[in-house]
């Protein structure tokens, strides 16, 4: 064989840099669990799996729509006061004001849109950074999360609305879960083999056949596997698994959506288009301030979402609820390679980098680490997602030219 023909049969089995970013994420995630259940016996439990799942929800909620604001080289550091005023309106009108959980976390949202088209204004159409305003909302909305309410917890108790937080009822089941699953490794199977005619019919270069069967495979095992564990793990005396977990499917639908939006729509190459470069796309015609203005909006919806949750899961709606959050999604994003130069990043590396952080923080309690070691750690393991990503983009640059 020679030279040439073996350099070829390499390339259709080398993977795109995006590919390989999230298979290098996906590496560290099961380092990080062999490692953690080596030290303790207990993480791979379907237990724990399961609570770091539900865990992960709300971070991984609203960490996809902040990937894509970084991408468009915005930053909302407000996001966590957003979620507390929204989440405790919620819980007020349905506590104290007696409103059914639909009508109020409608109200939640219009306050949530309401803040974005403020926020959004200032930073697109007057040009005020986005640091510096959503640093004023991230003081200014954490005392109005207080105010709403006077500083009181609003309980709830809707059965119907503690669903969306999870717990005891608040999961598909066994049977529901395995159909999911069944449903998503069908669209996976389905979406390489169109990716594939896609490519033949535009005579585009494309991998081999049996490494695309391997990687997706590789995560219709991960599906199926997830499903598996989930229904693995029973509470109590309950005769079945519960399955798969509301807070867990919001999330998945979430993602869908977002990763729908960037890859299917108008609206999503515009905003990669203005990350990598504003002024090309202004002069390409692109309507950059609109639709920066359409991204606050949209992250607002999300936060909305994940306030809903967040509120479900607590029983309750407190000032408090969001605190610091802000800087565990930008975390989440920028481990899960956003670059925060802009321009560039995806939708499920923002899912595996909240569930990095997620496995990061459940593994060190689980070996008895104390909270402020946790936090100097997770820290530090953001900046080195920084240098890693600087250095990979640099090395990814180099091999291109």
């Amino acid at each position: 064989m020679s030279r040439a023909t073996l350099a070829a049969r390499l390339a259709r089995w080398q993977l795109g840099s995006q590919d390989l970013r999230l298979a290098i994420m996906a590496a560290v995630l099961v380092a990080l669990a062999l490692a953690f259940h080596a030290l303790t016996g207990q993480f791979l439990t379907p237990e724990n799996l399961y609570n770091i799942a539900q865990q992960t929800a709300v971070v991984g909620i609203v960490a996809a729509a902040v990937s894509l604001v970084i991408v468009a080289r915005q930053i909302d550091l407000s996001v966590g006061s957003v979620m507390g005023v929204v989440g405790v309106l919620i819980a007020f009108l349905m506590y104290s004001k007696g409103w059914h959980w639909v009508p109020a976390a409608l109200a939640g949202l219009g306050v949530a849109v309401a803040i974005a088209l403020y926020q959004g204004w200032l930073a697109a159409y007057l040009g005020v950074p986005s640091f510096v305003v959503t640093l004023g909302g991230l003081m200014s909305f954490r005392g109005a999360a207080f105010l709403v309410a006077d500083g009181k917890t609003q309980p709830v108790t809707d059965a119907s609305f503690l669903l969306l937080g999870g717990g005891l009822d608040g999961a598909l089941g066994p049977v529901a879960s395995w159909l999911l699953g069944a449903v998503a490794a069908a669209w996976l199977a389905m979406r390489m083999l169109a990716r594939r005619r896609a490519a033949r019919a535009h005579g585009v270069a494309q991998r081999a056949l049996l490494p695309d069967l391997a990687i997706t495979g590789v995560f219709i095992a991960l599906v199926l596997g997830f499903v598996a564990t989930m229904n693995a793990y029973r509470i109590g005396d309950k005769p079945q698994g519960q399955g798969i977990p509301i807070p867990v499917l919001i999330w998945g639908v979430v993602v869908w959506v977002l990763a729908f939006i960037v890859n299917r729509t108008r609206f999503g190459r515009y905003v990669y288009a203005i990350g990598g470069n504003p002024e090309a796309a202004m002069l390409a015609g692109i309507p950059v301030r609109r639709v920066l203005l359409q991204l606050f909006v949209l992250l607002a919806v999300m936060v909305t979402v994940a306030a809903v949750v967040a509120v479900s899961r607590l029983n309750a709606g407190t000032n408090s609820l969001g605190t610091g959050m802000e800087l565990y999604v930008i975390a989440a994003a920028v481990i899960g390679g956003v670059a925060l130069s802009g321009g560039s990043g995806s939708v499920l590396g923002s899912l595996l980098g909240a569930l990095v952080i997620q496995f990061l923080d459940s593994g060190m309690l689980l070996v008895d680490v104390a909270i402020g070691w946790r936090m100097v750690i997770i820290g530090q393991v953001l900046i080195v997602a920084v240098v890693f990503d600087v250095l990979y983009r640099r090395a990814v640059g180099e091999r291109s030219t």
